[in-house]
């Protein structure tokens, strides 16, 4: 016989084999009773996972093409007063090849069509999973145990968690997971995806001894969660006795950490940045507090190292510690606005304060360098507290424009819309890059001190500005007014009252700077603003106002001869808008101080003669001017 005739027969024995199969199969379809079916599955389940199935539906048995057990309606522990843990539209048991035919039903796998999975938490932190739990540590035993199907797969589930403590509802949507039981291994595992607040996550999960987790004995757990706006992983130990308790590897990262915490449920905190983020920590977990050391994190190009703690005891609250080498805060206070876009107004926009609310921070951080758009500090320590939706911003010491700054800064959502309240110390700071910074003024020079203290309420920056009350003080020990020369000026007025000339240039420099303004409503009161120079002598009294953002100031400058020798003494007003106002001379006192024009001016308070000059200047422009007011009579011309 030939190797060909051989394989031949060979071929045809399987065959026929396979078909004889096939027909004990399909005949086996009516011959097994669905009764014996159910109550084999329902043994079966019972065995392997310590449960009792109720099975409420009608069965279903088919052996061709492959041999399954379908139930409908399977519900696992009914309970009163809770929903039931488990509701599945249908169980199918996949039953293994060999043992069907002879005649024996064998579960290879089980999968659970669109379930419903209840979990109920009391507020004594019992569950109404607890009895469940307690009878798959007992089925999980090794004694006496048979080995059967090593997977349960769920396809179209939806978990729902609802937790009285907490005041929480939780739901997962299309959840697919294929869990890998342990009958044969201690392990388990479970890996697949579900839908959590419109977005869909992959998950995996593995516990390397089930029994003992069950049991709340300590275990290794691996967890794997990711999702477009977060990803996060987890490897370490857990435990339950006396208390639920993890302690491991924690990392997570996300393209943007504002929009995952809006997915999560949190709110972020007002203004921009939160953007691209990752952690990595040790993690340790007791109960609902977590604590977590060896901090590397990472946010929007930041990167910082130090402890952190999170407390979900009925108020979530972080608390830590973080150093960075490079801070850049610049992005967290780009969206802020104090004024529109064309900077001659303030900002009529309503001021957002909605993530102040909700939870709570206590955070301390240094930096060795700090930028704040186009300022930039040196070694900073910062305190930031977030109680009850108020912010509040402790600077400890900030090495600024080559000096040191100390104070707060605190926000608070009110009826109004913001309550804003700042108290600053600048001490021995550059005066013009400090002064430059914050109020866009770049006109004095030198070293010197800056402290205020200002608070006011509003829903818009400008409606803040029509209620801020406080005070300002500026002094310096030697330094200069950029933009103008009074000493020159003064010398030229004095000799030529009524000469012209460019006065915007130059400098003016002086020994001591005093300035001292005190606001309420929005209106500043020049209480106290004096120069005292060897050669020149300026004071400056009047008023301004914060919305407006307008001044009306008078003030005298003197040429000194000598510390007590005035040889020179010139009125001067400051009026106009802030961007655009400069010192102008008082017109009635040059023209006194010219011999030429003196006649003119003395013509003018005489009603006879302003009446004929009026007359003649009728006659040379044919048209009728705006009447000459007489200036009111000065010392001289009493």
């Amino acid at each position: 016989m030939t190797a060909a005739t051989a394989l031949k027969r060979l071929g045809i024995l399987v065959a026929g084999v396979i078909a004889i199969g096939v027909v004990a199969l399909s005949a086996g379809t009516f011959l097994i009773s669905p009764d014996v079916a159910r109550d084999a599955v329902k043994a079966q389940i019972r065995v392997v996972t310590g449960l009792d199935p109720v099975l409420r539906g009608p069965v279903e048995v088919s052996l061709f093409p492959s041999g399954t057990v379908s139930l409908a309606d399977v519900v696992l522990g009914e309970e009163q007063g809770h929903a039931s843990p488990l509701v599945a539209e249908r169980l199918i048991a996949h039953l293994r090849f060999l043992p069907l035919l002879i005649g024996r039903i064998e579960i290879a796998d089980i999968a659970l069509d669109r379930p419903h999975i209840a979990v109920e938490i009391d507020t004594d932190g019992q569950s109404n999973w607890s009895p469940l739990l307690a009878s798959l540590a007992r089925g999980l035993t090794p004694v006496g145990r048979i080995v059967s199907f090593s997977e349960i797969r769920i396809n179209g589930g939806t978990l729902t968690v609802r937790d009285a403590e907490r005041d929480l509802m939780e739901s997962l949507t299309g959840v697919e997971l294929s869990l890998a039981w342990p009958s044969i291994s201690k392990s388990f595992g479970a890996i697949g995806r579900f839908v959590w607040r419109n977005e869909p996550v992959d998950a995996s999960v593995t516990i390397s001894d089930f029994l003992a987790a069950l049991s709340g004995d300590t275990s290794g757990l691996k967890l794997r969660l990711s999702g477009a706006p977060l990803r996060l992983a987890f490897e370490g130990v857990m435990s339950n006795r006396p208390s639920f308790k993890v302690d491991g590897t924690l990392s997570a990262d996300a393209a943007s950490l504002r929009d995952a915490l809006r997915w999560t449920g949190d709110t972020p905190l007002p203004g921009g940045g939160f953007g691209r983020f990752s952690l990595k920590a040790k993690a340790n977990m007791v109960g609902g507090a977590m604590a977590l050391s060896g901090v590397n994190l990472e946010l929007d190009g930041n990167a910082a190292e130090g402890v952190l703690t999170y407390a979900a005891n009925g108020r979530r609250t972080w608390q830590g510690q973080l150093a960075a080498e490079a801070l850049d805060l610049t992005p967290y206070v780009s969206t802020i606005r104090l004024l529109t876009t064309n900077a001659r107004e303030w900002d009529r926009m309503p001021i957002g304060l909605e993530g102040l609310t909700g939870f709570e921070i206590d955070l301390r951080l240094s930096a060795a360098r700090v930028t704040i758009g186009r300022a930039k500090v040196g070694r900073t320590a910062i305190a930031a507290s977030l109680r009850g939706g108020k912010l509040l911003i402790t600077v400890g010491e900030s090495q600024a424009f080559n000096g040191l700054i100390r104070g707060s800064l605190a926000i608070a959502k009110s009826e109004t819309g913001a309550d804003v309240r700042s108290e600053m110390q600048f001490s021995d700071v550059d005066l013009e890059s400090c002064l430059g910074e914050l109020f866009g003024l770049r006109r004095l020079e030198g070293k010197g001190n800056v402290s205020f203290l200002l608070e006011g309420a509003g829903g818009s920056v400008m409606n803040l500005t029509r209620t801020l009350a406080g005070t300002v003080s500026v002094t310096a020990q030697g330094g200069a007014f950029t933009g103008i020369n009074v000493e020159q000026v003064l010398r030229r007025l004095e000799r030529r009252p009524l000469s012209g000339g460019d006065v915007r240039n130059g400098r003016t420099p002086f020994d001591r700077l005093n300035i001292v303004l005190k606001i309420a409503n929005g209106a500043v009161n020049v209480e106290d603003a004096s120069v005292d120079g060897a050669a020149v002598k300026i004071a400056l009294t009047g008023a301004a106002s914060i919305p407006a953002r307008d001044l009306d100031l008078k003030g005298s400058a003197s040429l000194l001869n000598g510390p007590n020798d005035v040889a020179f003494e010139l009125p001067f007003v400051v009026n106009g808008t802030w961007d655009d106002a400069f010192p102008m001379p008082d017109p009635a006192s040059l023209i006194r101080r010219s011999g030429a024009a003196a006649p003119l001016l003395d013509a003018v308070r005489d009603k006879k003669t302003r009446d004929a000059v009026r007359s003649a200047l009728e006659r040379l422009s044919g048209a009728r001017p705006a009447a000459v007011e007489a200036p009111p009579a000065g010392p001289d011309t009493q």
